[in-house]
């Protein structure tokens, strides 16, 4: 019997301790969640009673942009770019990705005009690849950043293109290739200028370049010529050439590497023809001719910017021009008043 009451009494002190200790974790749990429910429906209250309204035009010029986010307009995302043109933070035509398009339909949301900007593409500046001299055979991870921590990279020029694409494999838009020379090969017509390329670039001899000039100083070689011109055949050797013959003053000197001026360059490719080495590439194959139809009035307006004299005539009288020395650069065409010039002939290649 008395072991009886002993079990029992055991029993009832243990749902003593049970419920002292159920209760001591319920109670804190309890006030927790009665807090967090309080905090909960103060800030729901607080995000609906400071919300900021959205502007529908936000979500609308997000409808009509590539997505590309890439990065190009200086945002983190098409979404911060869009929230940047309402506020009146970037321009309009402030996407690098969106084409003539797709720039006057952001326009039209925000009751504006598109501002007209010539396209630009990335444009490397060296044509070396294969043809520079290898300083030593490299063994490492296959990057250019790698590379170039080497010694400054297995090239001897120290400037020039270390080969291994790191510029191709961030390029959001496929518009890279290796080229056979082991230099990379820009699609003119993919490349939006975003710019990713530029920052992959461990030489810096990435820029970019107005689409429309087709004649580019392809190399970034700071050397004196001779040793220019030992570490890769197609270096400039700053022989000034270039500047001498070029029509327009639009080749200037930077030490020893001939540097051209895209606002004042006219596409006459002079330059490149007289460059020794080939260090300047022109990218028009075949240049067009300027032709004077029988609508000239003979105002002489064209004689007077022709840079190489290939235009004759008497004031009042048609005049004609002498296909020998027209550059195809086109400098008469935008002056003519009565539009009787005309290029013929040409083929504009893709840089």
């Amino acid at each position: 019997m008395t072991i009886l009451i002993t079990q029992i009494s055991i029993i009832l002190i243990a749902q003593q301790q049970d419920a002292s200790i159920l209760s001591a974790i319920t109670g804190p749990v309890l006030v927790m969640g009665s807090i967090g429910l309080l905090l909960g429906l103060g800030l729901a209250f607080a995000a609906k009673k400071f919300a900021v309204p959205k502007d529908p035009r936000v979500e609308a010029i997000l409808d009509v942009l590539p997505s590309a986010n890439c990065g190009g307009c200086g945002y983190p995302g098409c979404g911060a770019f869009a929230i940047a043109v309402v506020e009146g933070n970037t321009p309009v035509s402030g996407c690098t990705a969106a084409s003539s398009t797709v720039n006057s339909q952001i326009a039209k949301i925000m009751g504006t005009v598109a501002e007209e900007k010539e396209k630009v593409i990335a444009s490397i500046l060296c044509n070396g690849g294969k043809s520079a001299v290898d300083a030593f055979n490299y063994n490492g991870p296959a990057d250019c950043v790698s590379k170039s921590m080497v010694m400054g990279g297995q090239k001897v020029c120290t400037y020039g293109c270390l080969g291994s694409g790191d510029c191709i494999a961030v390029c959001p838009f496929d518009a890279m290739v290796m080229g056979d020379n082991g230099v990379p090969l820009i699609d003119s017509e993919k490349c939006v200028a975003c710019g990713k390329c530029i920052e992959a670039c461990p030489r810096n001899i990435i820029i970019l370049w107005p689409a429309s000039r087709k004649v580019v100083v392809a190399c970034s070689s700071k050397d004196k010529g001779g040793f220019a011109r030992k570490a890769c055949s197609v270096a400039c050797i700053g022989c000034r050439k270039c500047v001498k013959v070029c029509p327009v003053d639009a080749i200037v000197m930077d030490g020893f590497l001939a540097v051209i001026n895209p606002d004042k360059c006219i596409n006459c490719g002079l330059c490149a023809s007289e460059c020794p080495t080939g260090a300047i590439i022109d990218g028009i194959p075949v240049r067009p001719k300027a032709f004077i139809d029988s609508s000239c009035i003979g105002c002489t307006l064209c004689t007077r910017v022709c840079p190489t004299d290939a235009i004759e005539g008497s004031v009042k009288e048609k005049h004609t021009v002498i296909a020998d020395k027209c550059i195809g650069c086109g400098q008469c065409v935008e002056k003519c008043p009565k539009n009787s010039i005309k290029m013929m002939g040409g083929v504009l290649s893709q840089q």
